[in-house]
């Protein structure tokens, strides 16, 4: 009896336990990520440095510092990646029409638009449209010379600096955005 017993045991343990078998896949497993990290930094702080000359707040060194004997032989030296003539003459115009865009901005006659465009959204006249071009021209230079300088498409710097200059407006301005439960852009005062 007790050999019978162990011999049931032993039947049920070879053919109850299941055979597991792992193999790892043969090709390895791609991730496809659409924007770096590292790319949307550098974009990131080249938006900066541009609003930067825009607002007229622009980082500049610090005149008369206190330096070392190291300062007598090894002048500083401070890099300022530039974009060239024709971004920064778009940067100084766009702070030359800064404050007019502002008041129209403020009275919901323009406002900004998800691609980081400045849109009539009420009546204006000829010289407001005029205006408007201008801004959108001078967008549209740095955005490509953004793009260019970082190996990204301009619909990408866009969005980022679309966001931005969202974020930056003043109470009243209309601004292009996305409605999270439909899924579709719509325009609301900020």
């Amino acid at each position: 009896m007790k050999n019978i017993f162990i011999a049931l045991i032993a039947l049920i343990a070879f053919f109850g336990c299941a055979r597991v078998r792992v193999e790892a896949p043969k090709d390895p497993i791609k991730l496809d990520i659409s924007m770096r990290l590292d790319i949307y930094q550098h974009v990131a702080k080249d938006i900066d440095a541009i609003e930067g000359i825009v607002s007229g707040n622009e980082k500049k060194p610090a005149v008369g510092k206190q330096g070392t004997w190291l300062d007598i032989f090894v002048k500083d030296a401070y890099a300022q990646e530039s974009f060239g003539p024709e971004v920064e003459k778009a940067a100084y115009s766009r702070r030359d029409r800064k404050s007019e865009l502002d008041s129209w901005e403020e009275k919901g006659v323009i406002g900004e638009n998800k691609l980081g465009m400045v849109e009539i959204r009420g009546s204006a006249d000829s010289s407001t449209k005029a205006l408007i071009d201008a801004e959108n021209s001078d967008r549209m230079v740095i955005y490509k010379a953004i793009a260019s300088k970082n190996g990204i498409s301009i619909e990408e710097v866009q969005k980022i600096y679309a966001k931005k200059l969202q974020d930056g407006a003043n109470s009243g301005t209309p601004i292009e955005t996305l409605n999270e439960s439909s899924g579709q852009y719509e325009w609301k005062v900020k």
